[in-house]
């Protein structure tokens, strides 16, 4: 965990290199007027680590926490600042809960031994095991956001926006235009595939040009290294990709999975986790068939990604 000053009075916690992938997300703090932090982590351990460090140049608790969207990567944590003014797209506290009720199965998994595990179960076994899921307690937004709207943190402009849905349901990017910085959340992943969970691919297109368009200087990911507007191409550009080759394959009439292990990568393959490829290429499949409403099954999904791992072709 690595805090970073990104502008002034602006920080970036940061959570790389970590022997996992699923999980370690982003957060930030605005030093400013009663204070703002975006997102907390998946528990109360690791937010309680996350507020320490933001103790350390800012003594006094932040008084607001906007969360980008619900899933408990970002919002595990949220009990930690019980008391602050939460806020939040408004379908986010209705994800939160419906999410909540996984906690416990998470939990079970994480503590089951590994041997009576089917081989998908274990690595999700595995990626789940450095969380303190039983510390995850259910804290929901306070205030909710429909449309762009403007705080005032002691002189600094600090705007919300929702955007989507792409990642979710309830996307939203916190943009400090004086400072010329982005919170995206989950609308980027940086040198990480990507999951998407509701909306469209090209509603996930549309929203990285509207980031491009804000400007920023310092971009911050909801996964991987701070960034610039580079980062928001490089996942366009993914997408792209992985659109124009999974149009091949779907008019051939290949499986996703099939089609998946036929995808070359190229330098999408140095990225983390790129098995996640076969979430993409299924919400593609399913457009493609005019089936942008699609359900998307998480255990599946996470069980097809984990046996396409050792099938993909290695990257150039």
């Amino acid at each position: 965990m690595e805090l970073t000053q990104v502008a002034d009075s602006v920080y970036a916690v940061t959570q790389l290199g970590k022997p996992t992938v699923l999980g370690w997300s982003n957060s930030g703090l605005v030093d400013s007027g009663d204070g703002l932090v975006v997102d907390t982590f998946w528990d109360r351990p690791l937010t309680d680590e996350l507020l320490g460090l933001y103790a350390g140049v800012r003594p006094e608790r932040p008084g607001t926490l906007v969360n980008t969207h619900h899933n408990v990567d970002h919002t595990g944590g949220n009990s930690a600042m019980h008391g602050a003014r939460i806020i939040a797209h408004a379908n986010c506290a209705a994800a939160m809960q419906v999410e909540a009720g996984m906690h416990g199965l998470f939990q079970a998994l994480a503590d089951a031994d590994p041997a009576t595990l089917e081989p998908a179960q274990a690595a999700l076994a595995e990626e789940l095991r450095p969380f303190d899921h039983a510390s995850v307690e259910l804290e929901l937004p306070t205030e909710s956001v429909v449309e762009a709207t403007e705080l005032e943190l002691g002189g600094t402009l600090v705007r919300l926006i929702p955007m989507g849905p792409a990642h979710t349901d309830n996307d939203m990017v916190v943009h400090l235009p004086e400072q010329n910085v982005l919170f995206t959340g989950d609308l980027l992943f940086n040198q990480c595939t990507p999951i998407g969970w509701a909306g469209t691919t090209q509603l996930w297109m549309d929203s990285l040009d509207a980031m491009v368009a804000l400007e920023p200087e310092v971009v911050v990911p909801g996964h991987g290294p701070v960034c610039d507007t580079d980062g928001l191409l490089g996942l366009r550009d993914y997408f792209a990709y992985v659109l124009r080759e999974a149009r091949v394959f779907f008019d051939r009439g290949v499986a996703v999975d099939d089609a998946c292990r036929q995808i070359d990568l190229g330098p999408y393959g140095e990225w983390e986790a790129p098995e996640r490829l076969v979430f993409n290429v299924q919400r593609a499949y399913n457009e493609f068939a005019g089936d942008t409403a699609a359900t998307i099954d998480a255990a599946d999904m996470m069980s097809r990604a984990f046996a396409l791992k050792p099938a993909l072709k290695p990257a150039r």
